[in-house]
């Protein structure tokens, strides 16, 4: 289902551009009329330099409709989307672009159960946004307005879920880079309380995420690295920049992309549960699958995006999902992903396991991956997709999200982003040299298309 403006996580844009104080409030507008029963909004944002103008606009456009809102402050989505329910609210909003570049921003709108809200709601707000029928009083005055840290309880739900006592004996050392978001705020607090030495890397709060960007990408990890490995740390740990998602190094200070540490996940936590299904994108390494066969467990694949895996974990009552950019979906916490359960989770891991983090990883199916990235213009994707997938030639094809290309040694999968400008290039192998191959192969076929378009 095509839309305009809701792409694979929210809305995003650049600001100045689609991301305007005027556009925020019209779509907030649009979005609080679509409440059908005008209860309570929560909101949250994240540390960019745009966000705290851009909330206002959005809590205006909720208090013109005579919605209640309970503001948290700067806080990570998954906070917002445990807060909710918590509070029996009836939506929630983020202003958050996550791991896009500080001069973008936007808005995520998540749904009474925590989960972002689904396709056909986004639509239907879209045609809000577009009629500008909205439900708006101008001679109230309204002054509705809560504010509320739930630091502590969300803190403590999460201790809650893992073995606090074993994980305390333990001793561990971790590294937090928190990519100078707002999991900063809450993830060296969190393993704090559970006895962990925690040492610190970009937690200072800035919105223009200058220590190493705002994306977690293993290459630009280093510098977490080399503290886990200069100060003997079990591990370390990295996130976006509203810390829904957690990438994981060793203590050798080895970083490891996210599709590792979900397959261990899976591995450590589905062996000790009755329910063996594993909920994860097209987009993951095929090492899911051979753990699902392993412990007699299931893979149930979804198209890229964190609403898919959510939506189908309630659907089939799973109580764990993974993505390859280091999301982790734990549904006795919520089915949403969330990179402070992660760290904790793999706290858990460390100390029930006894052994290193490097050892466990060798242990796991080893595969080679790499990702690639090229510029498309928003209004070409669709075209460019077509005719990839109408020349697209493989051992076999499947289409649940952009295209995925197999082959006797291989992968590839290539689909637009739904959150920026470009095409992402997925491919794994078993060897390093084929993972060469089939990534020229990939950016080819990328190239051949935005050739006939542009």
């Amino acid at each position: 289902m095509r839309r305009k403006y809701f792409g694979t996580n929210g809305i995003r844009g650049v600001v100045g551009d689609l991301i305007t104080p005027e556009f925020i409030s019209k779509m907030s507008s649009a979005i609080a009329s679509y409440m059908l029963d005008k209860g309570t909004m929560v909101i949250g944002s994240d540390s960019r330099l745009s966000s705290p103008s851009l909330k206002e606009e959005v809590i205006s456009s909720f208090l013109e409709q005579d919605i209640e809102v309970i503001d948290l402050g700067i806080v990570p989505t998954p906070l917002v989307q445990y807060a909710v329910p918590h509070l029996h609210a009836q939506m929630g909003i983020v202003v958050t672009a996550s791991h896009n570049p500080p001069e973008f921003n936007g808005i995520k709108v998540i749904d009474s159960d925590g989960i972002e809200i689904d396709i056909a709601k986004q639509k239907r707000i879209e045609e809000i946004y577009e009629t500008e029928i909205y439900q708006i009083d101008k001679t109230k005055t309204i002054n509705k307005i809560t504010e509320m840290n739930l630091t502590s309880e969300y803190v403590d739900q999460i201790i809650s879920l893992v073995d606090a006592d074993l994980i305390r004996k333990s001793k561990l050392i971790a590294v937090v880079d928190g990519g100078n978001g707002v999991g900063g705020l809450v993830t060296p607090h969190l393993l704090g309380e559970l006895g962990i030495k925690v040492v610190s890397v970009n937690c200072q709060l800035d919105g223009k995420f200058p220590g190493r960007g705002v994306e977690p990408d293993p290459v630009k990890l280093s510098t977490m690295g080399f503290v886990a490995n200069q100060t003997k740390a079990h591990f370390c740990v990295a996130h976006d920049g509203d810390a829904d998602r957690a990438i994981f190094g060793d203590e050798k200070g080895k970083i490891y992309f996210g599709d590792k540490s979900i397959v261990l996940f899976e591995k450590w936590i589905l062996q000790k549960s009755n329910n063996k299904q594993f909920v994860t994108p097209v987009s993951s390494s095929s090492a899911v699958s051979d753990i699902a066969e392993e412990l007699g467990g299931t893979v149930i694949w979804t198209p890229v995006g964190c609403i898919y895996v959510s939506r189908k974990m309630i659907e089939n009552n799973s109580i764990l999902g993974g993505e390859e950019n280091g999301g982790l979906f734990y549904a006795p916490h919520q089915s949403v992903r969330d990179g402070m359960m992660a760290a904790a989770l793999m706290a858990n891991i460390l100390a029930e396991s006894k052994e290193k983090l490097s050892d466990l990883s060798l242990k796991l199916p080893q595969y080679f991956q790499a990702k690639e990235k090229i510029m498309c213009p928003n209004e070409l994707k669709f075209r460019v997709m077509d005719h990839i997938q109408s020349i697209a030639q493989a051992d076999e094809v499947i289409s649940v999200d952009g295209v995925k290309l197999f082959f006797t040694d291989g992968w590839i999968l290539i689909r637009p982003s739904g959150t920026e400008p470009i095409f992402r290039i997925f491919v794994e192998a078993k060897s390093s040299k084929n993972v060469e191959v089939l990534l020229k192969q990939g950016l080819s076929l990328v190239k051949q298309a935005l050739k006939k378009y542009q």
